[in-house]
């Protein structure tokens, strides 16, 4: 049977080397954030720091919030002899291998403040390197490829997960820190070969040649768009859609442990169930946007990824039973990694101006990453007053908001087809 011009453009698409290396790139994107949530987290929990220690630690990762701030001028300068894409992406990685290795190699009991430091480097740098891979997927994709782009590079950052949540805490069972932790960062090596083998991208436009134009107009056109109103709408809700999921899972690890779970369990979970549920997610998210929307999808995913969250209590009230582990683990990474993940990034994706797009969405992202470094870091002491069991109910309520907001910023039956 010939398969018909679009399949075949299709499976084109899905076969080219430019897929392939957005696919290693969303790994290498994917792999120094979960590190810092899942390996670091238990590693200093199994050190003796307590859960309010534990929540300001979400503090020292504030380059995601800001990484708008310094976006305009990877847009304007180059380094070294590889160009502007390039050459900041294999800056980035080595220095991400170098430091996420040597932090492991420190004491949290004797070097607190210089595992904050390191910390903080690692989450600057991969800040900077989402910055320059997302500028290099707009750039190097034409614009029939970008929907496709979108859901690889999502699904390959949480299959990245996998390292340090599954691989890296079981492995912690056996094997000194240290090189639980070099073993992990070598997980960035194939993001650093795959940089040096593939080209730069063609420039989109002229590369900005002052500060008004790497800076000043980005902004002003998202608040000339449609209005100062509508642009505050846009920015609450980024903030607001995955907060009551992030704060539920900014100390699952803790949490986890606190039940009575072991590394072991908690990595095998990680590895039978979370890693395939968000993958799962993903896929049927990117199908299903293209039957319902952007707009449906994010009324959809959203009360599905809010449920989620009840998940946890449930968990919380039943106590250590690694079945429900494994149920609750699966149904959050399908709802929130996988669907909500899949539309808060389509969104972000259609409220970008093309012109603009290495800035504008290095702003959307890092207003996405606002509850994870601020609010997430009073969740310890929230948890130290209510118990696992009440703060997950307040999780829950908190991912109302966002879906209030809805009619005003997806209309149900406005635009009904996904963007391209």
């Amino acid at each position: 049977m010939t398969p018909s011009p679009h399949t075949a453009t299709t499976w084109r698409t899905y076969a080219n080397g430019r897929m392939a290396a957005i696919l290693f790139l969303g790994f290498s994107s994917g792999l120094p954030l979960y590190t810092l949530i899942y390996l670091m987290q238990a590693w200093l929990a199994k050190a003796g720091l307590d859960v309010k220690a534990l929540g300001l630690f979400a503090l020292v990762t504030f380059p995601y919030t800001f990484k708008f701030l310094w976006a305009p001028l990877m847009d304007r300068y180059s380094v070294g002899t590889l160009g502007r894409r390039r050459g900041w992406m294999a800056l980035t990685q080595l220095g991400l291998f170098l430091t996420m290795g040597g932090m492991g190699m420190l004491d949290p009991k004797s070097q607190l403040g210089l595992v904050a430091l390191f910390v903080a480097a690692v989450a600057f740098l991969s800040a900077s390197q989402d910055v320059v891979i997302d500028a290099y997927r707009r750039e190097i994709l034409s614009d029939p490829e970008q929907g496709l782009g979108a859901a690889v590079i999502v699904n390959a950052y949480k299959a990245a997960g996998l390292v340090p949540s599954a691989i890296g805490l079981v492995l912690a069972d056996h094997l000194p820190w240290q090189t639980v932790f070099w073993i992990v960062a070598a997980f960035m090596l194939p993001g650093l070969i795959c940089t040096l083998l593939v080209k730069e991208p063609a420039v989109y436009g002229e590369p900005p040649k002052n500060l008004e134009q790497a800076i000043v107009l980005p902004f002003r056109e998202f608040v000339l768009r449609d209005g100062w109103r509508k642009a505050a709408l846009i920015v609450g809700f980024v903030l607001l859609y995955k907060l009551g999921d992030s704060m539920a899972t900014a100390l699952s690890t803790k949490f986890f442990l606190d039940l009575g779970f072991s590394t072991r369990q908690i990595g095998l979970a990680a590895n039978a169930t979370g890693l395939w549920a968000s993958l799962a997610g993903g896929i049927v998210g990117g199908v299903w946007m293209v039957k319902i929307g952007i707009n449906r999808a994010l009324w959809v995913f959203g009360v599905l990824q809010a449920f989620a969250v009840l998940g946890f209590a449930w968990l919380a009230y039943v106590g250590p039973d690694t079945m429900v582990l494994s149920a609750v683990f699966g149904f959050e990474s399908f709802a929130s990694l996988g669907l909500g993940a899949a539309a808060l990034v389509a969104f972000i994706s259609r409220s970008t101006d093309p012109r603009y797009t290495a800035t504008q969405y290095a702003l959307f992202s890092s207003l996405a990453a606002v509850p994870r470094t601020f609010i997430n870091a009073s969740v310890g002491f929230i948890v130290a007053e209510t118990g696992w069991f009440k703060f997950f109910i307040l999780c829950f309520v908190l991912a109302i908001p966002a879906m209030l907001m809805l009619p005003k910023i997806a209309p149900w039956h406005a635009d009904k087809r996904p963007a391209q």
